[in-house]
């Protein structure tokens, strides 16, 4: 990732509520309704062979309902006899049955080793279909949502190697030719991942372009292109028109191979081959509160205090050892009170710095932007690190015996690497922008306009923000549109979660279970009724309910989407549909 501009994403202060005291919950009733369909969802599920965390993230977890977000309301979903079911709702009491808008021309029940079918819509009019075996589609769909005018007609298909699903794809014209750009996620056996799973993740970036000749028009394959990498993206999306990719995942991926089939030197090999083979201690350690910053560096025993220089400014810091190139120098993630940035030399012999922040609350993703050196530590007690002993109990006679890793409980465990949201150009085939997000979770991806990138919401603190990136904004290319409060620690506490999602104007964040359940979390509302908080005998203005629905169904939850209006759920047999808010 060598020359990539490495940034930061800037929270608005105007969306966050540092006053939020919770919700509310609430016994409002909730309008569902219920079909029952025709034939059971096409469900596939893990073989033997697919036994990995890849395996069940990329297909074990995989959402079978596909919300078109061209139009209102209109979902998809492929049964049991390879059939592409729509159901599009203008009135729910007027409900009609799932109806049969294409299907598949393969057999599904003749391959054993297939994935689920997948679809995704490219544009109001192009759809793009996988059925699971390694065969893609891409179909004209007319316009969608009204049996009148929406007529599915294939204009390509084709065989594309081992079976894949479908992560995202689009539809633009470039240059006077219509082309549509799809993005295939494969989880393959990897022979020479001696020391890992034994598998690697590929993402192939196809290019399918309008040819005309002599009069003839039709479709192939324009482009091919290859990204691998260790795990599965959480986010990967193509910009809307087809200059560039953008993923979130937490191990890198790269570029293998060009349209002309040549393996990609990349410099994230060298990095890669670095870190496994020796593993460097961080050059400093920092944590943090809604106030202020601490950082601690392990300094040489013959510095003394008149050796040391630290700068500070409202931006930047640097710190200096006697006449030595900067020991740590860089852009903060975030705006200091710089004058009242101080630092000690403590009596074990470190440098330890303390940054007071200038605007209170908002988490730092990283200290520095860019400087993968240092590590952050969760809480204000010492590092584990210095703490934990991978032999076991080594030395029993000592006063104090060091704690060992199989002594930790499983919430003591932290993920090694940190996830990474990175932006590739299609043409250099390189990473242009990376951000480093810390601690700061994937939750989920939602379309807002589906002329846009999908947003993805990323957990701050406690809170769930929603980022919209912009592709054709190079300094603003990842934009804070909307906050749900406290659901990033809500969610932590949902151990049988399965979906998250959110409605595309914001007005509610959802998650399902496994079984059954849904809970929903409405922004906060004013008050028709005067309501006091009794602690503080202070009167309250707004409140944030909490609503859950229990489905009448012992099938478990194969597909979740969410509407301004509706929540769909789908089980094996039934499609679920929850009025969540009244259309305006």
């Amino acid at each position: 990732m060598a020359g990539a501009a490495h940034c930061s994403l800037q929270a608005k202060r105007l969306l966050l509520d540092p006053k939020f005291e919770g919700y509310k919950l609430s016994l409002e009733p909730l309008a569902c309704y219920q079909l029952g369909l025709d034939a059971a969802v096409a469900e596939v599920k893990l073989r033997d062979d697919q036994y990995t965390l890849d395996h069940m993230r990329a297909f074990g977890m995989y959402n079978y309902l596909h919300l078109d977000s061209w139009y209102q309301d209109n979902v998809y979903y492929v049964d049991q006899c390879g059939r592409v079911m729509n159901l599009s709702v203008t009135l729910d009491t007027a409900l009609q049955k799932p109806r049969e808008v294409f299907r598949l021309p393969t057999d599904l029940t003749a391959y054993d080793n297939r994935l689920c079918a997948s679809i995704h819509f490219s544009s109001s009019t192009w759809v793009t279909l996988s059925d699971g075996t390694g065969k893609l589609y891409l179909i004209k769909s007319g316009k969608r949502g009204s049996s009148a005018s929406e007529k599915w007609e294939i204009v390509f298909n084709e065989e594309l190697g081992s079976p894949f699903v479908i992560a995202h794809s689009v539809s633009f014209v470039k240059s006077d030719r219509h082309s549509v750009a799809v993005l295939l996620l494969r989880v393959e056996k990897d022979e020479l991942d001696t020391k890992g799973s034994g598998f690697h993740i590929t993402l192939e970036w196809v290019t399918i372009a309008e040819i005309s000749k002599e009069g003839d028009h039709r479709y192939e394959i324009f482009k091919r292109r290859v990204l691998q990498g260790k795990s599965v993206p959480h986010y990967a999306a193509i910009e809307p028109n087809g200059d560039g990719l953008m993923i979130v995942s937490y191990k890198p991926f790269r570029f293998m191979q060009d349209e002309d089939g040549k393996v990609e030197e990349n410099d994230d090999d060298n990095d890669d081959a670095k870190t496994t083979d020796e593993k460097k201690a961080p050059l400093y350690y920092w944590q943090q509160t809604e106030d202020d910053v601490t950082v601690t560096i392990q300094i040489p025993e013959d510095i003394t205090k008149d050796d040391i220089k630290v700068c500070f400014s409202p931006d930047n810091i640097c710190v200096t050892l006697k006449d030595q190139p900067p020991l740590m120098e860089g852009k903060l993630s975030s705006s200091v009170d710089h004058e009242s940035c101080t630092w000690i030399i403590t009596e074990n012999k470190s440098l330890e710095i303390s940054l007071i922040k200038k605007n209170e609350g908002p988490r730092w993703p990283e200290l520095i932007v860019g400087d993968t050196r240092g590590e952050f530590i969760m809480d204000s007690s010492p590092c584990l690190m210095h703490l934990t002993s991978e032999v076991l109990n080594p030395n029993p006679e000592k006063e104090n015996p060091p704690c060992n890793a199989q002594e930790l409980e499983e919430c003591d465990a932290f993920l090694e690497d940190s996830a990474s949201l990175c932006r590739f150009d299609g043409d250099t085939l390189k990473v242009t922008h990376v951000i480093n997000l810390g601690s700061n979770q994937y939750l989920f991806s939602v379309v807002v306009d589906p002329r846009e990138m999908p947003c993805f919401c990323l957990r701050h603190d406690v809170d769930a923000l929603l980022w919209q990136p912009h592709s054709d904004q190079p300094e603003n290319m990842w934009e804070h549109i909307a906050t749900f409060n406290a659901l990033g620690y809500v969610q932590a506490s949902k151990q049988d979660k399965k979906f998250m999602a959110c409605a595309p104007d914001y007005s509610y964040a959802a998650l399902c279970e496994c079984l059954r359940r849904v809970f929903i979390y409405r922004q906060p509302t004013p008050l028709s009724t005067v309501l006091y908080n009794r602690k503080e005998g202070r009167q309250v203005g707004q409140v944030a309910k909490q609503l859950v629905a229990t489905l009448e169904a012992n099938d478990p939850i194969l597909g979740f989407q969410a509407t301004s209006e509706r929540l769909f759920v789908l089980t094996t047999k039934t499609l679920f549909l929850i009025k969540v808010n009244s259309g305006n």
